[in-house]
């Protein structure tokens, strides 16, 4: 059976980690596609910096974006940013509404502060997210969680067909999602692929599209891209944040707000 196009770079890409260089040739013959499908690829991941594309194939760049850090690796940094990001976040969700919170830390730091929230539905894929909510008493005020199933990853989310199909199923009135990285060649991306499924009948789910990402997430480009960064209703950051890169994300997302962390 035939690789979509995304499962095809993902090949390309771990080929690339492995081996440090690739020729066109070799790849179309593993992939069992042509040669100028390949170079397309190319064309996109170099695109997406996560190859370097050169005479006849392509070279290993940088880090890996198939490497995913583990939730208490990362629930440990940018911690003001994040505790920042998550009170703006907070102030957009009104009592009794509908709520998808995907995985990540700052999500998981949004949840501890939705737990106080009145009356509110929330929708997860994320172990860390929902016991967040009910430590903090989310049920006792009315609230609901609803927890997907799926296989675990490293990020502590629940991935795969079981997650995504029960997402299908729901109308959400606001759903926050965090990613990886944003880029503007990438848009929001992971390095998962299957959360990037999951992640996506999230979005799709939701009538208003809120990301919640800090400074350190820009120019990070996972191998799959979740949504474009216009399809971000808003996209809430932090002050690290560099001016032009701000101009850049303000010209595609209606409403960007820069959370104040103190530092």
């Amino acid at each position: 059976m035939s690789l979509l196009a995304e499962q095809r770079r993902e090949v390309i890409v771990e080929q690339v980690r492995t081996r440090g260089a690739v020729r066109v040739s070799e790849l179309a013959e593993h992939l069992d596609v042509s040669e100028m499908t390949v170079r397309r690829d190319l064309d996109v991941l170099a695109r997406r910096r996560l190859v370097d594309k050169v005479h006849g194939g392509a070279t290993a760049v940088g880090e890996h974006p198939t490497e995913e850090p583990a939730f208490s690796a990362k629930a440990v940094r940018e911690l003001d940013e994040k505790e920042a990001i998550a009170a703006e976040a907070a102030a957009l969700v009104e009592p009794g509404a509908a709520v998808g919170l995907s995985a990540g830390t700052t999500t998981w730091r949004l949840a501890h502060l939705l737990a106080r929230v009145p009356r509110l539905t929330v929708v997860t894929n994320s172990l860390a997210v929902a016991e967040a909510l009910h430590a903090g008493g989310a049920e006792g005020r009315g609230s609901t969680v609803i927890l997907t199933g799926g296989v675990r990853t490293p990020s502590e989310a629940l991935v795969g067909p079981v997650a995504v199909a029960a997402l299908r199923s729901l109308n959400l009135e606001i759903v926050f999602l965090g990613v990886h990285g944003m880029s503007a060649a990438a848009g929001f991306s992971t390095p998962n692929l299957t959360e990037r499924d999951t992640n996506r009948a999230l979005v799709d789910a939701g009538q208003q599209l809120v990301v919640v990402a800090d400074h350190t997430k820009w120019g990070t480009v996972g191998i799959s891209t979740i949504a474009e960064l216009g399809e971000a209703d808003v996209l809430v950051t932090d002050d690290g944040l560099a001016g032009t890169d701000r101009a850049v994300l303000e010209g595609e997302v209606d409403r960007v707000i820069i959370a104040r962390s103190g530092r």
